[in-house]
């Protein structure tokens, strides 16, 4: 399985540990034709970007695309950082970019400490349980992946319910009828098959994305393989194989919008 593009994947500016050159050059040695370098939103405490650091970054996109003919996409992963569907990434940034990816995370600033004791604290510590989330914290998240869909021109939901816990199928019949994809994380374990079919039949389409964290896992497919290895998986609603390139929202939301 080759990618057509890799649309996350990070560098020094939050905890990468390549730059963005060397990971596209590995994006050119898999073939790739897109790279999205895409590090930690702002509110991230420990590892997020600065904004003093946009134009640094920029720089940096330019030159590599320039060196190696490989499409960069200077994007972020932002955070989401309440339950109504705020992120990190303000409508001032937003001209800055070319790739919007939003995920939830945590060591966050929070809209506010109710959001972080939910979204977070709750959140984590039902993973770590083990147990079945209560309905409340259920519904709540799944209510901040819908709020943050419609609210924002995101490309791309990283790696959903990885440490938190929502109904996907709601929150995929909301990506589907916005334009928003969701990832096939390669880095991490965050979706069954079944759920993936779900998905699936409540109309989504996805990308597989590296989620990667040095060059050498650039473009790799390892855990979206094992996930998409029955016969009956929805392998013509993946929209970086087989020489397809998605259409990204945020890119037709800057045409009319900026």
């Amino acid at each position: 399985m080759i990618l057509t593009g890799d649309y996350h994947t990070h560098t020094p500016y939050s905890h990468g540990k390549n730059t963005v050159m060397e990971n596209t050059v590995a994006a050119q040695k898999k073939g790739l034709k897109a790279i999205g370098i895409t590090d930690h939103g702002f509110n991230h405490i420990i590892f997020g970007l600065r904004r003093r650091k946009l134009a640094a970054l920029r720089a940096e996109c330019t030159a590599a695309e320039e060196a190696t003919g490989v499409k960069v996409l200077m994007g972020m992963e932002s955070n989401l950082i309440s339950s109504d569907g705020f992120t990190d990434m303000k409508e001032s940034d937003l001209q800055y970019f070319d790739l919007y990816l939003c995920g939830l995370h945590e060591v966050l600033w929070y809209k506010n400490i109710r959001d972080f004791y939910t979204l977070s604290v709750r959140n984590y510590f039902a993973y770590k349980s083990g147990k079945k989330p209560a309905d409340k914290l259920f519904e709540t998240t799944t209510r901040a992946y819908i709020e943050a869909v419609k609210k924002n021109p995101i490309d791309i939901l990283t790696h959903i319910n990885f440490r938190c816990f929502c109904d996907i199928k709601e929150v995929a019949k909301c990506c589907a009828d916005y334009g928003t994809y969701i990832e096939i994380n390669t880095k991490k374990y965050h979706i069954t098959p079944e759920e993936l079919r779900i998905m699936a039949d409540a109309g989504a389409r996805f990308v597989i994305d590296s989620d990667a964290h040095s060059a050498d896992r650039v473009g790799d497919t390892k855990i979206a393989e094992q996930l998409l290895s029955s016969p009956d998986m929805p392998l013509d609603r993946i929209d970086n194989i087989d020489g397809r390139e998605p259409k990204l929202r945020f890119a037709e939301y800057k045409k009319t919008h900026m």
